[in-house]
């Protein structure tokens, strides 16, 4: 067998408009992780994680727990779920054991290619991408191929679709054309006229129809006036078609740094242990802005109303822009779901199995909105919810599951 040799020294970098910025050094010994800020870094006043690493001098050190010794906002950039199965399967078709592997050589194979902004070197991702047309029944065919066990000839064109993308379900990404007719391979610089997607597929545990109804619950959140990017829905030769949306951690080719609640806090998303008055509060502290202490606000209230409960803290995000300021991303991953023991993952004013509106009526009065626009969020999130039925038929939702998720939705 293949052993394979760990670095201990990563370069960290953040890629804006092209110039990357250094940032510092990420070192290992003794099976702990150190981190040090350049001192020309600290003097640009960027805040990349104000929170848990802040623009100090000197050498900075991290628990094991949550992400294996490393800060939260590099941490971000490694894929789990699918994506990290993905990778542990490559290696070890190549007679090597995951188990060697650190986060930072996972870094390092990340590297200038992950989602948000930071680069990572040595770059070990850095062959250049064939500009291929992508056939999304085929990927599809792939991954379920890669879930039962086989296909190990197509592991590393799945790695370089999925990218550093978390979750479970399998994801693609590419870049789009204007007329969303053709698509290619959307890690690096995209052609004139493309813009950067993701794709979903279904996961062992999904319906058939689970792209569908992600897509209609992404259309009632616009109605509802939540935050979106653009979203489509592919046709599939199985099933009513793959969901897919626009990035918005990427304008065209200019890049924004990316920084999950998860990475911001260090909490681990699989132990749900936050309240969506942290996430107010921490949107306030972040952006110093109402409006997005609103935004957040909106998505509470339609997470909650349309039995969105797997909204953990991976599944909130924020981006920083050149210039060091904060906004609270678009949503995304918003579907029908259940959260742990059936319970939302994050809580309403410590309400966690059956929050209800006036439960979220006291968030938004915690959060100083005022109680006209609270009323008028609930009653047009109550609107968009109304239209489940008619669009979940338009869009090839299985008659099951109009009935069931309109039976819990509030």
């Amino acid at each position: 067998m293949n052993r394979y040799t760990s670095i201990n020294e990563l370069r960290v970098g953040i890629d804006f408009n092209g110039k990357i910025i250094s940032i510092g050094r990420l070192a290992t010994r003794d099976f702990r992780i150190y981190f040090e800020y350049d001192q020309d870094f600290i003097r640009s006043g960027l805040e990349i994680s104000p929170i848990k690493l802040p623009l100090n001098p000197g050498l900075q050190v991290f628990e094991y727990r949550p992400f294996e010794g490393l800060p939260g906002v590099f941490n971000d950039s490694l894929p789990d779920g699918w994506g990290r199965l993905l990778f542990d399967r490559y290696i070890r078709s190549l007679d090597m054991v995951p188990e060697d592997f650190s986060p930072l050589d996972r870094l390092a194979h990340i590297g200038f290619r992950g989602l948000g902004a930071l680069v990572y070197e040595p770059n070990y991702n850095n062959g250049e991408e064939e500009q291929n047309e992508i056939n999304l029944d085929e990927l599809s065919r792939h991954t379920q191929e890669v879930m039962e066990g086989e296909a190990n000839e197509v592991l590393k064109q799945l790695i370089d679709l999925n990218g550093s993308s978390a979750g479970a379900r399998p994801k693609a990404l590419i870049g789009l054309n204007k007329a969303k007719n053709h698509m290619v391979l959307g890690q690096g610089t995209l052609p004139d006229n493309y813009e950067h997607w993701i794709v979903k597929f279904a996961n062992s545990s999904d319906g058939v129809d689970a792209g569908a109804i992600e897509y209609v619950y992404a259309l009632m959140a616009q109605e509802a006036g939540v935050e979106m990017m653009p979203v489509h829905l592919f046709e599939a030769s199985k099933g009513p078609g793959y969901f897919a949306t626009q990035r918005f951690d990427r304008i065209g080719n200019r890049r924004f740094h990316m920084h999950t609640v998860s990475g911001l806090l260090h909490s681990d998303y699989r132990i749900p242990s936050l309240d969506y008055v942290d996430l107010m509060t921490l949107t306030g502290m972040l952006t110093k802005d109402i409006r997005e202490i609103e935004k957040m606000y909106r998505l509470a209230v339609f997470n909650v109303l349309s039995h969105n409960r797997d909204d953990h803290s991976k599944n909130f995000s924020f981006l920083m822009d050149n210039l060091g300021e904060w906004k609270h991303s678009p949503a995304y991953d918003l579907t029908f779901s259940s959260g742990p023991g059936g319970q939302q993952s994050t809580m309403v004013m410590g309400e966690g199995p059956s929050p209800t509106i006036g439960h979220l009526v006291k968030l938004g009065v915690e959060a100083n909105l005022k109680r006209a626009k609270i009323d008028e969020i609930i009653e047009q999130t109550k609107y968009a919810l109304h239209q489940w039925g008619n669009l979940a038929e338009n869009y090839g939702v299985t008659k099951t599951n109009i009935k069931f998720i309109q039976s819990r939705i509030q």
